[in-house]
């Protein structure tokens, strides 16, 4: 328990036995604080150390593996227009035949559409056009994201 002076100084002292200083009744939170802190670090240390899993013996199961991901299905148009289908160069009068083969073994498969930048608009639009026509109706157009200073 903390004490404090009463009066401003000098010669304050009243009859009651007291000198001019009576008991403080503020909580000093200082060692709260102290005690806390120190029971974050702990618990910061020692969480990740229970998170370890305990160890059992697993049933055995029969059922299907999970299929890895498939690769993903990309058609591509360079700046002189060639197109591919992934990394496969195909003829633009084949494009539809190749892609409802791939529709056939690769069902409710999203497209993703890559386009060269300086290729008109007409261009990528065509080629999306193609690809609807194959039967996909999930598209997707992929761009690369801007860097800050061509953002600027």
């Amino acid at each position: 328990m903390a004490i404090s002076p009463i009066g401003t100084g000098g010669n304050d002292y009243s009859n009651d036995g007291f000198d001019g200083y009576k008991p403080m009744s503020d909580i000093n939170v200082t060692p709260f604080v102290d005690v806390m802190l120190v029971l974050l670090i702990i618990f910061m240390v020692a969480a990740p150390l229970m998170m370890v899993g305990v160890p059992l013996q697993l049933p055995k199961t029969t059922a299907a593996k999970v299929t890895p991901p498939k690769e993903p299905l990309v058609v591509s148009i360079d700046k002189d227009g060639k197109l591919f289908i992934r990394k496969d160069p195909v003829e633009e009068a084949d494009l539809i035949r190749r892609l409802q083969d791939l529709r056939s073994s690769e069902s409710d498969t999203v497209i993703y559409v890559r386009g060269d930048k300086t290729l008109e608009y007409g261009k990528i639009m065509d080629l999306m056009s193609l690809v609807g026509q194959a039967g996909y109706g999930k598209i997707s157009l992929v761009a690369e994201g801007a860097t800050a200073k061509a953002a600027q």
